[in-house]
């Protein structure tokens, strides 16, 4: 083996992707680039960028919930010819909420733009990671645009979910870069059967639709949007409610077996432990779902139930990428049995 390749752990397998992120220095093979930030800035500024997507989400909730979504009556200004808000007795603080939400998003737009340029300088690294480090940043011009047509057509619950279900998608694309720059680009290395990864893999499709089905409760319920103009969707709520439960259910059985399956292979510690989080995320989550649907859906517990859903998001995502490695070099895969 040349002197690029990842030092093995102790118990023989190669370094995790865990291990090396929390290395004093960039991964075995990797090396810093003039102008570039060190690598503990870098790994900061990637984290920061995946917690504020999430963050956003929960600042959205909270404009949603108190009623904020037409504070601004126009985009980008807040009001025709002010792109501050303007106080009046009758709106309250609905203006500055809104406002607010709009501002949290240039910040993330300017974390967004660090992570690319963090990407981008590693001019060594594979095309197809470089080129995820540019969602984050797309991600949120789209954002900016969706969330300005959501305004103008009066918060249509379609233009409501569309809006968040992007939202979704730019927290699982932060925590694969994340997780990427802490890796090489070799082949991946699966620490479990194949048998076992398209179980792991059939959790995303089963993700996508536990949580479009969430929007959809949201689209048909009492916080679909402004109080007084937002347009709801002409669904029963409990009807909806109950296939949303169902398909949630069906998710928590897949995990289960999936959880099985990790344990049955030896998968290394890593993989264990994000399985196990990505549980904990889902049994919190169910958890509170039953509890706010119980109790009439009371503002707090649904905004903790959409931050459990950007959780549950970054926790699928990395528990997949921990059923594997990528070292530097293409020394074969660590399991081989069918």
């Amino acid at each position: 083996m040349s002197s690029t390749a990842p030092a093995p752990a102790p118990t023989g397998r190669p370094r995790s992707p865990r291990d090396a992120a929390d290395a004093a220095g960039p991964p075995p093979g990797q090396t810093r680039r003039r102008g570039a930030p060190s690598y503990r800035w870098a790994r900061r500024i990637l984290w920061a960028n995946l917690v504020a997507q999430i963050g956003i989400v929960v600042t959205g909730g909270v404009v949603r919930l108190t009623g904020s979504g037409l504070g601004c009556s126009t985009w980008p200004q807040c009001e025709p010819g002010q792109f501050a808000p303007v106080m009046h007795p009758e709106l309250g603080w609905h203006p500055v909420i809104e406002f607010g939400n709009r501002t949290l998003t240039g910040v993330l737009g300017v974390l967004a733009l660090a992570t690319a340029w963090i990407v981008w300088r590693e001019r060594h690294r594979a095309r197809p990671y470089r080129a995820l480090g540019l969602v984050p940043l797309i991600g949120v011009l789209v954002q900016a645009v969706v969330g300005g047509l959501t305004v103008l057509v009066e918060l249509h619950p379609a233009f409501v979910g569309v809006h968040f279900m992007l939202s979704m998608v730019l927290i699982a694309a932060s925590t694969v870069v994340l997780r990427r720059h802490a890796e090489g680009d070799g082949t991946p290395r699966w620490h479990v059967t194949p048998r076992t990864r398209r179980l792991a893999a059939g959790l995303v499709p089963l993700t996508v639709l536990m949580i479009a089905l969430g929007v959809v409760v949201t689209g048909a319920g009492p916080h679909s949007g402004d109080l007084e103009i937002a347009q709801r969707l002409a669904l029963d709520p409990v009807a909806v409610s109950r296939v949303h439960a169902a398909a949630v259910w069906v998710y928590v059985a897949v995990l289960a077996l999936v959880v099985a399956a990790i344990h049955r292979d030896r998968a290394p510690s890593t993989a264990r432990r994000a399985a196990w989080v990505l549980v904990g995320v889902t049994l919190a989550q169910g958890i509170i779902g039953y509890v706010q649907f119980f109790t009439g859906l009371p503002e707090v517990l649904v905004a903790a139930h959409m931050l459990g859903a950007s959780l549950l998001v970054a926790a699928q995502a990395n528990q997949l990428l921990a059923l594997r490695d990528r070292s530097v070099e293409d020394v074969g895969p660590v399991v081989t049995r069918g």
